[in-house]
């Protein structure tokens, strides 16, 4: 995928939308989005086990477990499985979109501000334009407004997983755009929760929590090490920021923006890296296929599933996810390239921005949560507002995969051309092209191959010459 020549083929032209990775965040983006494959695809099968339990006979206990209380009530934590799997193992999941936010913010594609600016914009578009069409379909239908939020967060491991499934291989440019219209979602949604979902604050938890942060960031400042150090104390922050009122996510997304992501002189990773490295396999492997497990386990039968499309709260969520993110998205990159004068890269085009736009409309994690949150003091509407959670996810996942599946031979001769090391010295030829010593490995590689025909003609012609050849 060519770029602007720049002198470096190490660094990307900011200029250029969509334009190659520099190899270090390629390598990265490779990483991190292998685990979050992995996960996607735990994800699909925790939902479809949470949905085929909680509609066979054995309905109640799917209620049963999910209800089950455990933790120590002095403390304030004598909290549901339900609960756990929302509070706590979010927290891991938010701690890893800190980390992740962190990066891309000294490290990524948000370090620039000329580069940030596009894919920002787009994932600000891409969250308020579901909230728009939400509350233009619960205006005119008379619903609730409560749920504005539910349809404004993409689910990056869902995501993924759908591209595992189709076999897509889409280009590391658009798997790090998606991943930066991700990280950005995570970062509001985060917000959306601490700020519209507080109700009643404990300032003295609060207060304590806020203790609990300046005394991680000062070890952390210190440098010392030891996760018997940290865990503990994290523990302790998370508590605190549950008691307080605040939703306990916000603790874990700002322990993640501490770390430090900047590598120093010498260094193969920063902290921030290694620790989300060690970290990511949990949040992905785990603690969201379990969230899932207990969250999207709604019944789907009297009649839930065609209220999706007649009731004006969860229309809109559907509505939101489906309509909106795509418009949000796609528009928002269109204008912001357009006033920007960014240039999209030459290889793709406008319709794998809106590919790419319509698959974020997977909105499952955080969409349940929110739903959980905005409606939690009606139970029946929650299980509605998730069924349309999961109808509109899938209904976004197929239009996405359509539109994905009419450019994968393009996206396929991009990403081998991605891969290609016909030097075989791990780094792909793509960015190697200013250097000369490449160009002589090269030169060396094809004078052997031409010595070898040129031996190998020389003993075909000797064979056919003694008639042991074919004539």
């Amino acid at each position: 995928m060519p770029a602007e020549p720049t002198g470096d083929p190490f660094v990307a032209t900011p200029r250029t939308f969509l334009s190659r990775l520099p190899l270090p965040e390629r390598t990265y983006l490779a990483s991190a989005l292998r685990t979050e494959t992995v996960g996607g695809v735990l994800l699909l099968v925790a939902a479809v086990t949470a949905l085929i339990w909680a509609n066979t006979p054995i309905s109640d206990s799917y209620e049963t477990v999910g209800d089950f209380h455990l933790g120590p009530s002095s403390l304030g934590l004598d909290l549901s499985i339900r609960h756990w799997a929302a509070d706590g193992l979010l927290a891991i999941f938010f701690f890893v979109a800190g980390i992740e936010l962190k990066r891309e913010l000294v490290a990524g594609e948000l370090r620039d501000p000329r580069a940030a600016a596009l894919p920002v914009i787009a994932a600000l578009c891409g969250m308020a334009m579901p909230a728009l069409v939400y509350v233009l379909v619960n205006a005119a239908g008379g619903g609730s407004m409560d749920g504005w939020a539910v349809p404004t967060a993409t689910d990056i491991a869902f995501a993924l997983a759908v591209l595992a499934v189709l076999g897509t291989s889409l280009p590391s440019a658009l798997r790090a755009f998606l991943l930066t219209l991700a990280v950005v979602d995570d970062l509001f949604a985060i917000l959306i929760i601490a700020i519209f979902f507080t109700s009643d604050i404990d300032v003295l938890a609060l207060l304590g929590a806020f203790a609990g942060l300046a005394v991680f960031w000062f070890l952390l400042r210190k440098g010392v090490r030891g996760w018997y150090v940290y865990v503990p104390l994290a523990l302790v922050i998370w508590a605190l920021m549950y008691n307080s009122g605040v939703h306990a996510t916000v603790a874990g997304v700002a322990m993640g923006l501490m770390l430090r992501c900047a590598r120093h002189e010498g260094e193969e990773q920063s902290p921030g890296e290694h620790i989300e490295h060690l970290v990511r396999p949990l949040s992905a492997g785990v603690a969201v296929p379990l969230f899932a497990l207990f969250s999207a386990g709604v019944s789907i039968g009297g009649g839930v599933l065609g209220d999706v499309f007649t009731r004006p709260e969860t229309l809109g969520v559907v509505l939101g996810l489906v309509v909106g993110k795509a418009l949000g998205i796609f528009g928002g990159t269109w204008l912001a390239a357009r006033f920007t004068r960014a240039t999209l890269n030459e290889d793709l085009a406008w319709p794998d921005i809106l590919a790419v736009a319509t698959l974020a409309g997977i909105g499952f994690t955080v969409s349940l949560l929110i739903g959980e949150l905005a409606f939690t003091d009606d139970p029946g509407l929650t299980d509605e507002v998730k069924a349309a959670v999961l109808t509109g996810s899938v209904i976004a996942a197929v239009l996405a995969s359509v539109l994905l599946r009419l450019r994968v031979r393009r996206y396929r001769a991009l990403s081998e051309a991605e891969e290609q090391d016909a030097d075989m010295n791990l780094i792909p030829d793509v960015y190697e092209q200013d250097d000369p010593e490449y160009h002589l490995r090269m030169a060396a590689i094809y004078e052997g191959k031409a010595a070898e025909h040129r031996r190998l003609a020389e003993h075909a012609a000797a064979a056919r010459d003694d008639g042991a050849g074919p004539a």
